[in-house]
């Protein structure tokens, strides 16, 4: 069975295109006429479509046009997961992140795993062995951090990030350095102290990371972190076939 999960983010559309349980093809950075052209490409036969963007680039409306199978618009307030959801406010929970928390519980089905998703936002969400999605924690990604730091003062400059295997000295010896120095190894720090507290309440926790900045914190983390870069696509896919086999 052919499937097409697209992941709809705040800064960029992903996708994967699945033969059953298996990721044969990943793509990220879609206009919507890129998706249309995938689509009449891999020919799925269900499509499952997850979005937490307020102004989506593509819509379901829009992909009916192109898809003769079902598609299935993923709400976590409604949409029925192969794992017990234990979240306060459904309505209120991403898609990226429930999304998210599926894939590693088929990945690491009886173990507490937490999943860190480095992207637009910083999200801890956790697992546990017994297959429930408890929730987790929300800040802002590196990005948005170097962002705040311009907008909401008057003469801090606006920095990308550098090279994945760029060097950030602790000390910074100018005001770029500094800034850099405060907000990836500000950010390296948080995740570490957030790690330790939650590895003394569940010991033989597993952590999967993610997200659009994955590969440039994976060097500065512990080696025990696994980056699982199509975690959120892996999950909108399970949930997928999941619904088609009921």
């Amino acid at each position: 069975m052919r499937t097409l999960a697209l992941d709809i983010g705040n800064t960029a559309v992903k996708a994967g295109c699945f033969d059953g349980p298996v990721l044969r093809a990943m793509a990220a950075g879609l206009t919507a006429a890129e998706v249309h052209e995938l689509v009449k490409r891999w020919e799925p036969q269900h499509v499952i479509v997850a979005s937490v963007a307020e102004a989506a680039v593509l819509t379901v409306e829009e992909l009916r046009d192109v898809v003769p199978g079902e598609i299935l618009a993923f709400s976590p307030g409604t949409t029925l997961v192969p794992l017990r959801n234990a979240y306060a406010t459904r309505h209120t929970l991403g898609a990226d992140r429930l999304a998210g928390a599926v894939g590693a519980a088929a990945l690491l089905p009886g173990r507490d795993t937490l999943i860190i998703d480095a992207g637009t936002a910083l999200k801890f969400d956790l697992v546990t062995a017994d297959g429930t999605y408890h929730g987790g924690s929300i800040a802002a990604g590196l990005a948005m951090r170097l962002r705040a730091l311009h907008a909401f003062t008057g003469r801090l400059p606006l920095l990308e990030l550098p090279a994945a295997d760029a060097t950030i000295p602790l000390v910074g010896d100018s005001t770029t350095g500094s800034l850099l120095s405060g907000v990836v190894n500000g950010t390296v720090a948080e995740i570490g102290g957030l790690l330790t507290q939650y590895q003394q309440q569940y010991p033989s926790l597993a952590v999967l990371l993610t997200g659009g900045d994955a590969a440039f914190l994976a060097t500065r983390l512990p080696n025990s972190i696994f980056v699982v870069p199509e975690l959120v696509l892996l999950g909108l896919n399970r949930i997928l076939v999941y619904h088609v086999d009921k």
